[in-house]
């Protein structure tokens, strides 16, 4: 019964019928919220603590961004002279 509702063509519908309620901007949002949802799930009846996935993709921390050089408006005064 469930592979008569995992068809692509049922599928691509349900995609289509999203990207028109939802709209292009909020779809990829509407997609990730559905993804942690399904791990926070799934991670709660397996037990296991959740990982977090955004240090593992490398993404920038606080701290590495207060290591990043900012600009002096006093070096600007003198490069433009």
């Amino acid at each position: 019964m469930l592979t008569d509702i995992l068809q692509p063509t049922h599928l691509l519908l349900v995609l289509v019928v999203a990207l028109l309620v939802l709209g292009p901007k909020r779809l990829p949002d509407a997609g990730r919220a559905l993804g942690q949802g399904l791990r926070e799930f799934k991670s709660s009846i397996s037990g296991e603590p959740m990982r977090d996935d955004a240090a593992e993709r490398g993404a920038l921390t606080e701290a590495d961004l207060d290591d990043t050089p900012t600009a002096d408006p006093a070096d600007r005064e003198h490069a433009a002279v």
